[in-house]
Formats: structure tokens, sequence, C-alpha cells
């Protein structure tokens, strides 16, 4: 896309066009899809709604597209009320996992279709300008079945883009592609949404793909928002144990509150002492489940680099070790009988620790979480897609 038409497509988003979801509840009979969910998502932004299957997320979406009614509540883009007009007089587009190009057409006719039903005058430029964008622009005259799969999504982005939408809406737009060309399109989606300044609301359950694109995410679960944030705030300081397990991947542990020492809180952790500062607690009671992720931790044979200023759990046995290229991924069980994960990044320094080797484990205070300890430890583990449950001690 030139620079001229760069300015022209940033110029014609509206930033008072803000997605305000309000008090909106989605019923199926007795079953609440989604719960009193009220959100804004500013103009130019790029939105994701995160969670796994089941938790409300594709629904709010398709009642921002005009595809579902709510119950209750509004929807509102800028000073718009959209919450029940028809999909095609809201100001939105949306991408689909499945494409949904035509296969009759050319890539230049899939593109403008939009633009021909409204009668615009300047469909070439604009389909050439939008194709360029995906960087397709020697594609035009192809039919869809002779493209690959991460090309069909570029033109399905385009025609949705050059419509020029208030908001778009990525309905698992990834999903059918293979990993590594899953990871390609994640930073082109990225790059596209700063190129044009469109307003996207991405849904998916694949927490890379969010984090790795969105400014803000809302974890989902069970109808209502988990925790709202920027990916650095929802991974490094999540407020509950869904969050924190399902957002990558913690270690929990059952502790109790013994005192403070100016800013930090003291723990004890079956029978050891820890400490943690106390703006990184979340929980009114002395009995907690503390967190850590497991690459903040420090793995070492037993009795080797002690740190008087580090937290330390000590009598540690390797009982699985993963060397994965990037890091080797430990399983350690505890003396009281909880195995913990440990990502020891691989810098070609010393060998992997096989299993039965006892170890300490040892860690920056900072990088210590604190979560109410009446929540399921075991909320957001994804056990259907292979994680393997961590018992909580």
């Amino acid at each position: 896309m030139s620079r001229a038409s760069k300015g022209t497509a940033q110029g014609q988003v509206d930033g008072g066009r803000d997605l305000r979801i309000g008090n909106v509840t989605k019923r199926f009979g007795s079953f609440v899809a989604v719960d009193d969910l009220s959100l804004t998502v500013p103009s130019g932004s790029f939105f994701a709604l995160l969670g796994p299957s089941g938790c409300g997320k594709t629904t709010t979406l398709r009642m921002v597209a005009g595809l579902e009614e709510p119950s209750e509540g509004s929807i509102l883009i800028g000073d718009q009320d959209v919450t029940f007009a028809k999909p095609y007089r809201r100001p939105v587009n949306t991408v689909f996992q499945s494409y949904a190009l035509f296969p009759h057409l050319d890539i230049f006719e899939n593109v403008a279709f939009g633009l021909r039903r409204r009668g615009s005058k300047e469909v070439k430029k604009q389909v050439d300008d939008a194709l360029e964008l995906v960087e397709l622009g020697g594609f035009a005259k192809r039919k869809p079945a002779q493209l690959s799969g991460g090309q069909q999504q570029r033109v399905a982005l385009a025609r949705a883009i050059v419509n020029n939408p208030a908001v778009l809406l990525l309905d698992e737009p990834l999903g059918a592609l293979d990993l590594k060309l899953r990871r390609q399109m994640q930073i082109e989606l990225k790059r596209i949404q700063t190129e044009v300044g469109l307003t996207f609301v991405h849904v998916t359950h694949d927490q890379e793909e969010a984090m790795t694109m969105a400014d803000t995410i809302a974890v989902m679960n069970n109808g209502r928002i988990e925790q709202l944030g920027n990916p650095e705030e929802l991974y490094e300081s999540p407020t509950t144990t869904f969050v924190a397990n399902f957002l990558g991947q913690s270690n929990l542990i059952r502790s109790s509150v013994t005192g403070t020492s100016g800013t930090d809180v003291q723990l004890e952790v079956h029978g050891g002492r820890l400490a943690m500062p106390q703006s990184r607690r979340n929980g009114a009671t002395d009995d907690l489940l503390i967190g850590v992720r497991p690459e903040k931790i420090r793995i070492s044979p037993t009795g080797q680099d002690a740190n008087a200023e580090q937290n330390e759990l000590l009598g540690g046995v390797v009982t699985d070790a993963s060397f994965t290229g990037v890091s080797t991924q430990y399983l350690v069980r505890m003396p009281w009988g909880q195995e913990l994960m440990v990502f020891a990044q691989n810098v070609g320094v010393g060998g992997v620790l096989a299993p039965g080797t006892q170890v300490d484990l040892r860690w920056d205070p900072a990088h210590t979480f604190a979560l109410d300890g009446s929540l399921d430890a075991g909320a957001g583990v994804q056990r259907d897609e292979g994680a393997t449950p961590v018992p909580v001690g």
C-alpha cells in the first residue's frame, strides 16, 4: 500500500467509534452463554477475546456481528446503537476461519464484491491497494483454489478491510493453518492492523496468538471476563488461578502468611520460608496460593548455587526431563509430593539433569505472585490439549 493510500485508510477511522458492550447477557434456554458482560474496545486497537471452548467469546463476537441477539444489554459502535440492527446495517465485517471465498470468482472480484454492492466508484484502486496491503498484488486473476490456505486467508482479510469497517471481527481466523504458517500470519495480521488503523476484535483460544498480536486481552471463562489487560500484565500478574493456568503455565503452591518485612510479605511453605512483594499479593486472607512461572525458576544440583536473597525450595528430585531445543523442561517432585515445572533455557552451559537427580529450586522473590487460597488451583488447566495436571500441595 502506498504512503498516500495508508494515510487515507487511517484518516477514515473515526477515533470516536469505540465498541461498547454494556451489561450484555445471552441465554440459550436455561443456559447462560454470556453473563452480564461489559467492556469497551477503543477505536483503532487490536483487542482479543481469549478463552477455552464454551467460554462465551464466539457468542460475544456473533452478537457484535448481528448474527445473535442479546437477551439483555446493549451494543454500541460510537454513538450508533446496533444491539438489534441487521448485520448488513452494522459498520462491521467478519473474517471467519473457513475463509468463505467465492470459488467461481477470481481474487480481484472476491475482494471487490462488497464494493460493487455498495456502488463504489473507485473499485480498482481500492482493490489493488487492499491486495498490496496483504502482499497479494500479483494474484488478482487467480481463483481461490489456486492459492494456499494462508493466501486464501489474506484474501478474506483484504475483502473485509477494503470495506473500511469501524470494527473488523476475526473469528479464529488462523485455526485452519499449520503451526509455522499460523505464526507467520500472526505477525502479518498485527502489521496490517497497525498499517490500516482499524479496530480488530480477535476471538481465539490460542494464548500465544492473543499475546503476539493484541494490545489488550480479555480472558473469558463461563461467560464472564476473568481479567482484562495487556499481555505482559496478564502473564506476569494474574489475579485468578484460571488466568494463571490458562495463560501459559504456573506452579501454584499452598502457603500461609507469617508476617511482613518492609514492603515484603513473609510466607511459610511446607516448612520453608519465602518472601514476595506486598504489591503482588491478591487475596486478603493469610491462606494463599503462591505462584511462579516455570521459566523464572533456576534449577541446580542439591547444595550448589545457594543465594540468601533468592526464594529457595530445597530437596527436590527430577522426575522427568524433556529437551526441546530452546529449553529443557523439567518436572521436579518436592518433599511434600507436589511436582513443579521448571523451564531451563538452553544457554550451552552444563548438560541436562537426568531423572533421579536431587535438586534445589531458586527464584527472585519479585517473580512470585499470590492468589486467594480458596480458589480452585486447577482452574484453567488445559488437560484436553496434553497439558500435565499439576497437583497442588
